[in-house]
This record gives C-alpha cells, sequence and structure tokens, in this order.
C-alpha cells in the first residue's frame, strides 16, 4: 500500500479533492491517501496559528513519519497539486541512503503575497518542503513533542536532520512551479504555488485547463442508459 498525505486546508478544500482523484486515476498500486486535518490531529498537535502560516498545514507535514509508525516510505503533498502520472513512479525513486527526498528548487519569489491574501515568507529551501517523500525510519526526530515547539525554519530547513547530505534529490518533474518554473508540458506533478485556477485570480495560469479537467473527470457520474 502506497501512503501519500495531503496538506488539508478547508479554505480550498475543492484542491484537495482534485488532487486525491487526479492520485487516484493514474495509479496502478493501491494508494492510501491520508488528508492533514487539523480537526482530526488535535491530541497530537498543539500549535497556535502565526500570521506567516499561509495554510493549516504549514507544520503538519511533518507529522507524516510518526503518522506512518516510522514504517516504510511516506509521500507528504501540499493540497495545491494535481498528479499527472502513476504514483508508483514517485515511490519507486526511494533511496534508502536518505531520510527524506525533494525537488531541491532555487525558489526566490519576488511577490509579497499569495492566494487568499496569506504572506509570501522568503528562506533557505523554499519549497522543498512542498513534496516530501520520508524514509520514515530515518525520520524518528520528528515526533509530535518536536514539531510543537521546533520554530518553522528549523523544520522546512530540515535542522532535524543531522546534516543535508540526509536529503535526497527527485527529479524536477514531481514538482513542477506554476508561473515560476519554465513551462513544462511534461511536468508529473504540477504545484499551483502562488494560487491554483479554483481561485478567481488564477483561471488562467500554466495548466488550468489541466486542473479543470481533473474536476470535470472527479465530479463524472456514469448515467444508466
Amino acid at each position: 500500500m502506497l501512503q501519500v498525505f495531503i496538506g488539508y486546508d478547508p479554505r480550498e478544500s475543492i484542491a484537495y479533492s482534485v488532487l486525491s482523484h487526479s492520485i487516484q486515476r493514474r495509479a496502478s498500486e493501491p494508494v492510501s491517501i491520508t488528508p492533514l486535518s487539523l480537526n482530526q490531529l488535535d491530541s497530537i498537535y498543539h500549535r497556535e496559528k502565526n500570521n506567516l502560516q499561509s495554510t493549516d498545514f504549514s507544520f503538519t507535514r511533518f507529522l507524516t513519519p510518526y503518522l506512518s509508525n516510522y514504517e516504510g516510505w511516506s509521500v507528504f503533498m501540499d493540497c495545491d497539486m494535481i498528479v499527472l502520472e502513476d504514483i508508483k513512479n514517485l515511490f519507486a525513486l526511494a533511496d534508502d541512503r536518505y531520510a527524506v527526498m525533494v525537488v531541491k528548487h532555487n525558489h526566490v519569489p519576488e511577490e509579497e503575497v499569495k492566494f487568499l491574501g496569506a504572506p509570501q515568507s522568503k528562506y533557505e529551501k523554499k519549497n522543498w518542503s512542498s513534496v516530501m517523500l520520508f524514509n520514515n525510519a530515518k525520520c524518528k526526530a520528528l515526533t509530535p513533542e518536536y514539531i510543537n515547539s521546533a520554530t518553522g525554519l528549523e523544520l522546512h530547513q530540515f535542522k532535524w536532520l543531522d546534516s543535508d547530505d540526509s536529503i535526497g534529490e527527485i527529479p524536477h518533474k514531481w514538482n513542477h512551479l506554476v508561473d515560476y518554473d519554465k513551462p513544462n508540458p511534461n511536468a508529473s506533478l504540477v504545484h499551483y504555488t502562488t494560487g491554483g485556477p479554483y481561485f478567481k485570480e488564477y483561471t488562467d495560469c500554466e495548466y488550468s485547463k489541466e486542473w479543470q479537467d481533473e474536476l470535470s473527470s472527479m465530479k463524472h457520474c456514469e448515467q444508466r442508459k
């Protein structure tokens, strides 16, 4: 069973549903998809939300190894995405030499504000944590206690690892940043990091048609003839 955890924010719940659908319709192996929803994490997650958090899952993403019982491999991804390739192929990249594997973006956004008026934070390793392939047994430092108390930069800059040598790299196509990266018609995972086509301001962004096609496919219900 391939374990996928997706950040959930009720302000963009449609994004979670469309992403889940995009994964399931292409998967060639059984996939378990878990939303990281705050109302389901009350017993282990106690951080107060701060003004720099753009989503409800800014920090809960790091609970993925704990929720996987620190066993096997799991993927975390933000909800503002669609997957256009068999998710099995992402898991096939797992390399036991590493504790976590990511796309190592050099992302320095120019804008100050992104979707829903959220502040656009700028820091080293920006967007590395938006898609993470976790080698759960090597991520035991990510306990609920640590996640509740660590700073945002400690978490998102992977300070919980002994060194950056524990961070493996996956191909860029598995976290294509819309309207930042050069257009790529062959992206495997599309990330609407500034704002997705479900917000009126971004209806014409790159890969907007593909997102709308996923939405239509998700809503399809075959009728009796």
